[in-house]
């Protein structure tokens, strides 16, 4: 609606996990790049964590875009909290030709570990990545652990991704889960952008969707940082609703008038979403 008045090709700001606008802070290229490497080593697991809205599933589709050749993935974006339901997808995922009969987790197990041998055998490389893991129970969590005991004498067949909220790594923190904790070969942790990085951000996706120009004025910027608590998703929000106000108004900058007005319509007269208060933010 906005986008030809404001000399761009489409919207910068929408929520959509579009890889191309994956803007690489210090703390998204350290991320991604323990992601490439769980990946390429194929061995134990990789965890990533990050507060709700700060760029998790655009991280995990711009591995995917960067996933070495011959390489297969599952990916479980809502997982079951049932041992069966859970082996059930997975073998979905990888297209395990599993017999009728097998509608007990050894005999899941058992068609999934020739799936991975057949697959180890001519070259390709198998990974799972468990979207929401937060959300497992601890029995769950010890039957993924379990799957990456399907391995030969010097590999393992099935590298595991698990991403999810900060709860994740608190449940990974007990005791009873040592073992999987052990195995947890690379931990990255996505937290906030801070003011300078804001700006940057803002800068890089409206690059991205053709401008030429920086849109929001320094003090816009500000007012951005300070609504969204660098939380890029509730940025996106905002600036989505200050470029629309802007259009309205026909204004080619966006000011600080218009984001507070923008923040207000979005979450109301406080201006800013509760759910983005959290210890340590930047």
């Amino acid at each position: 609606m906005y986008e030809q008045f404001h000399g761009l090709s489409e919207r910068p700001f929408s929520i959509t996990p579009d890889p191309r606008y994956l803007y690489m802070s210090a703390r998204h290229a350290e991320a991604l790049a323990h992601l490439l490497y769980g990946v390429r080593e194929n061995g134990g697991f990789t965890q990533l964590t990050g507060e709700v809205g700060t760029g998790k599933t655009l991280l995990v589709r711009c591995l995917l875009e960067r996933l070495p050749d011959r390489t297969e993935t599952a990916i479980i974006l809502d997982p079951p909290n049932d041992r069966l339901e859970f082996l059930q997808a997975l073998c979905r995922e990888l297209r395990v030709r599993a017999p009728r009969w097998a509608a007990n987790p050894p005999a899941l197990g058992a068609a999934l570990n020739r799936k991975l041998l057949r697959a180890y055998a001519s070259g390709r490389r198998t990974m799972l990545i468990v979207d929401e893991a937060q959300a497992l129970r601890p029995e769950l969590l010890e039957q993924v652990r379990r799957l990456t005991n399907l391995e030969t004498a010097r590999h393992k067949l099935l590298g595991i991704v698990l991403v999810g909220q900060p709860e994740l790594h608190e449940t990974l923190a007990r005791p009873d889960l040592r073992q999987l904790a052990q195995r947890i070969t690379a931990r990255c942790h996505l937290g906030p952008l801070s003011r300078a990085e804001t700006g940057e951000y803002l800068l890089h996706r409206l690059k991205v969707a053709g401008a030429n120009s920086d849109v929001f004025s320094a003090r816009a910027k500000r007012l951005l940082h300070r609504v969204s608590r660098g939380i890029p998703r509730v940025i996106n929000v905002v600036a989505d609703r200050a470029l629309l106000g802007a259009f309205v108004r026909r204004e080619n900058e966006v000011g600080g008038s218009l984001v507070r007005r923008a923040a207000r319509e979005v979450y109301g007269r406080g201006g800013a979403p509760r759910r983005a208060v959290w210890s340590g933010a930047a």
